[in-house]
């Protein structure tokens, strides 16, 4: 049966996934790279002191660094550590580098996404913020297209609930704890009509459905609390243990990028097949789980921008593109340098989070290879807790929008999707990660249209938040 789900699904995703999407998003991030003047480069440096300078007065309800931890919440999951894997494996080493183009030229996509976010969001008296895709579509494109809003908020609360919210994050985690604590099955229970799993696997979705569900309770200000407290504290941890994985191999270093390079822009036909099928296979999974891993030009961020305290769409804008240069061009960059350069992509047998803990442990050899397993997994484990939990928040604006604002239908969305956060372990890695790249594709599709009839507002609102050196007095 699942053979079955699986081919159906990778004919999907195919179709979804295929050239013309990709072109969208990256022509799309291009476009807006000119529009508003390189200016991922010209003012990363103001984007990243504004990161964690929070701005006095705005409306919202929770601070610019809150929302942005909410957002990294989301982005920094599997994705940094089993998407990189994924994408290296299927695609070769030249997928690296696609996806670090991607998230350059996603950083000015996830900029726009912020801006508009701001702009366009609904404040109620009591301080409750709704906005996203959905409004900027509604309000700044016109009535006639509230249909695409809407279809927005309908592939958001799928990819929360059955995508890259839950069964891809759950399953990361449970693949994580199994390896270590039980990498060869010994413990296992049969489950009629599922199947037999590791009781390390069982207790961990346990486990988990609980810590979700006590933090999803609390709201966005719960879950923007915990986000502010282990997002910085993880990447600062993860990104320590691979900087030191790097220096200690730095002679490889030089070989690495060489063949991400060279593969990147390869023409060799593979198994057989037309000439030029690598680059092609190189773009398509490093693009696709680039945007898997950094969600720019997804839409998703800009629901947690939305409730940022903020008067300045801009700033805002500049704060969330740096979830995307954390993300994807330090983090993922790191994962993807520590897989080429220890060769973890070429060992047969090797899938998912078992190819980035390969990496660690050959990589990191001074240590005990149950140290460096066990470090990784620790990582794994609270980066995809924190992906749980924003996704809940994002697909739940979406229903919240869709609904008219009905919270008893947004009450009993959060148990359904405790639920899914329990059942996602016993999916398999292929559907997971399949079924999360269908709705990716499809969230991206109605956004990156309003990125392109938006560009012309983006771009005005630049210029005059520039020229008048509001950044200047802040």
């Amino acid at each position: 049966m699942w053979e079955t789900i699986n081919s159906v699904l990778d004919k999907i995703d195919a179709f979804i996934w295929d050239v013309p999407l990709m072109v969208l998003i990256m022509a799309g991030g291009l476009f807006l790279t000119i529009r508003v003047g390189l200016l991922q480069v010209k003012r990363l440096p103001l984007a990243l002191k504004w990161m964690v300078k929070n701005e006095e007065g705005g409306e919202g309800e929770v601070s610019s660094f809150g929302a942005l931890c909410t957002a990294l919440s989301a982005t920094i999951g599997t994705g940094n550590i089993v998407g990189v894997a994924t994408a290296i494996s299927a695609g070769g080493p030249g997928a690296l580098f696609w996806m670090i183009v991607a998230a350059f030229l996603g950083m000015a996509t996830k900029y726009s996404e912020g801006l508009l976010a701001v702009k366009y969001r609904v404040v109620d008296e009591d301080g409750h913020s709704l906005g996203g895709p959905f409004y900027y579509i509604e309000k700044g494109m016109g009535k006639n297209w509230k249909w695409l809003a809407k279809l927005f908020a309908v592939f958001g609360i799928c990819a929360g609930l059955m995508g890259i919210g839950t069964f891809t994050q759950v399953n990361g985690i449970s693949s994580a704890i199994n390896n270590f604590f039980d990498p060869g099955n010994l413990n296992t229970v049969t489950i009629p009509g599922i199947g037999t799993y590791s009781w390390s696997v069982i207790i961990a979705s346990l486990v988990l459905a609980f810590c979700v569900a006590l933090v999803l309770i609390g709201g966005i200000k719960r879950i923007s609390k915990v986000a502010e407290i282990i997002v910085p504290f993880m990447a600062v941890l993860y990104i320590v243990f691979a900087l030191i994985l790097i220096f200690t191999n730095i002679t490889a270093i030089p070989n690495a990028v060489k063949v991400i390079v060279k593969e990147a822009f390869s023409l060799k036909a593979a198994g057989g097949g037309l000439l030029g099928i690598t680059i092609l296979s190189a773009m398509k999974n490093g693009v696709a789980r680039g945007i898997f891993s950094n969600e720019a030009g997804l839409g998703s961020a800009p629901i947690a921008a939305a409730a940022a305290q903020t008067k300045e769409p801009v700033r805002q804008g500049l704060v969330s593109m740096t979830g995307t240069f954390i993300d994807t061009i330090v983090i993922c960059t790191m994962t993807g340098l520590s897989i080429v350069l220890t060769g973890a992509y070429q060992v047969e047998g090797l899938e998912g989070v078992q190819i980035t803990t390969y990496a660690f442990q050959n990589g990191l050899h001074f240590l005990p290879a149950s140290v460096s397993a066990f470090i990784l997994m620790v990582c794994l484990v609270f980066f995809a807790f924190t992906t749980i939990l924003g996704w809940d928040y994002y697909s739940e604006r979406c229903l919240e929008y869709l609904s008219g604002r009905n919270l008893k239908a947004v009450k009993v969305y959060r148990w359904i999707y405790i639920l899914a956060v329990f059942i996602g372990p016993y999916m398999t890695v292929s559907a997971v990660w399949t079924i999360a790249d269908i709705f990716n594709g499809l969230m991206a599709l109605p956004n990156m249209i309003a990125m392109f009839a938006l560009s012309g507002i983006i771009a005005a609102e630049t210029k005059a938040f520039f020229k008048a050196d509001k950044h200047k007095l802040k």
